[in-house]
């Protein structure tokens, strides 16, 4: 039997790449992809016709201005999201009859849910394997995840996109959940956020250590 291969085409990469570097030039997406600046132009200009780019020009000491290539916020609905604005109009209404408690609520629910499930992977791993097992779950998720290892017991996990952002961004309950979730899989009450895309930052970036 033939194995089904997922391609993935260059124009994806690149937004991929813009995804998680937030700005880039032409020679980098070229170094990065291992194509020709000029194969590159074409998709940036497919993508930027598209409205999915912002183009900035940088000064530089010597010589000409370079042009640097960003996400467009329209480009943000070519990530996964697992909530959409109407979700959020429920939320809304929901506060409104029943108090910002209930909410609370829900959002405690949902992280003891994933806490739960998450945690069935987790068994007889160590914490690296916890570590990766946690990024591989949260990949499957839309949250595009990454982790480096920083030294024996340290560890940052970004996560590049956030499926659920229009939530967080109303109902900040929403980060401090998954924050919480991540330090009982995990088995480690050393789990700080760092950085979150809720807060205007370009990522949700976490420090991770072993110990206390």
């Amino acid at each position: 039997m033939t194995a089904l291969v997922s391609r993935v085409s260059t124009r994806d990469k690149i937004l991929e790449l813009l995804k998680k570097e937030t700005i880039l030039t032409v020679s980098e997406l070229s170094k990065s992809l291992g194509i020709t600046e000029m194969a590159i132009r074409k998709h940036l200009h497919i993508l930027e016709r598209d409205s999915f780019l912002v183009i900035n020009e940088v000064r530089q000491p010597m010589g000409r201005p370079i042009q640097v290539y960003s996400l467009s916020p329209k480009a943000e609905e070519l990530f996964p999201s697992s909530y959409e604005n109407l979700t959020v109009e429920f939320l809304h209404d929901l506060e409104e009859l029943h108090g910002e408690e209930i909410i609370d609520y829900l959002l405690e629910k949902r992280s003891e849910r994933l806490k739960n499930s998450y945690k069935q992977n987790m068994q007889n791993k160590n914490f690296e394997e916890k570590i990766e097992e946690l990024k591989n779950i949260q990949i499957k998720k839309g949250y595009m995840a990454d982790v480096t290892k920083i030294d024996n017991e340290t560890y940052e996990f970004v996560e590049y996109n956030c499926p659920i952002y229009t939530v967080a961004k109303e109902y900040k309950k929403a980060c401090s959940c998954e924050t919480e979730m991540f330090k009982e899989v995990l088995g480690t009450s050393n789990v700080k956020r760092k950085t979150c895309k809720a807060d205007n930052d370009e990522h949700c970036r976490f420090l991770i250590k072993d110990h206390d």
